[in-house]
């Protein structure tokens, strides 16, 4: 099924953060299956669009877990840029009781609540997808699992720097302080607006790689300055 099909079906607009790992590929330095953050875009009984920070191939494996969901299995069967169409596969009671909870979901998310604004309330921005810059110029792809305004959680292809490594999210500058299983924990040098936190993460550095170096000048400062 192509996702101009799925798009027509009956299914539920929804982000759900959760991990995924695909069959026989990224592994880590102790030849452990990497596992990457994910967010849900529609999901069915059956089928479900997922953003991710590594796109795998059709007809691969994945197995993936979500908190409203469990853990599910499918078959890619699309890819597009940054995301992928997954043919889910599981048992019909577990194939009903998912029925149940996103038209539960559906309701929830269908009341429209007071966002949680606190000064460190963790956001999905409305982009998934930004750029990583290292202190040596390097520009990497990034998956950006939350976001507040002292900073955000980031899963990418390449391994999770180590702690301390100065860096760039979108335009944001900080610091690595925390790796976890599937990502790590950026802390910027200064709190940001989280009005304006959605537009800075997901900024590229423009024209050459000559600018993404100009900001990469001003990393090293990053460490010391985070603290």
């Amino acid at each position: 099924m192509s996702v101009e099909t799925f798009l027509k079906q009956r299914a539920v607009n929804i982000a759900v953060n959760g991990s995924y790992s695909l069959q026989r590929r990224w592994y880590d330095a102790d030849g452990k299956l990497r596992s990457f953050a994910c967010r849900t875009t529609r999901v069915s009984p059956f089928r479900m669009i997922v953003q991710v920070p590594v796109v795998g191939y059709v007809g691969e494996r994945m197995t993936s877990y979500f908190r409203d969901f469990g853990e599910v299995e499918g078959v890619i069967r699309q890819t597009m840029r940054g995301s992928f169409l997954v043919d889910l596969e599981m048992p019909a009671s577990h194939r009903a009781r998912m029925a149940e909870k996103l038209a539960w979901l559906e309701k929830k998310f269908a009341d429209a609540s007071v966002q949680d604004v606190r000064a460190d309330a963790r956001i999905i921005p409305p982009t998934s997808h930004s750029v990583m810059i290292l202190a040596d110029g390097s520009i990497h792809g990034c998956f950006i699992i939350d976001i507040s305004s002292s900073g955000a959680g980031i899963s990418a292809e390449v391994q999770p720097p180590p702690i301390g490594t100065p860096l760039a999210i979108g335009t944001c500058v900080g610091r690595v302080i925390r790796v976890f299983e599937t990502g790590f924990a950026v802390k910027f040098v200064e709190r940001q607006n989280i009005d304006d936190l959605s537009r800075l993460i997901v900024a590229q550095p423009r024209g050459s790689s000559s600018s993404a170096e100009d900001q990469a000048d001003g990393l090293v400062d990053a460490q010391s300055a985070c603290a």
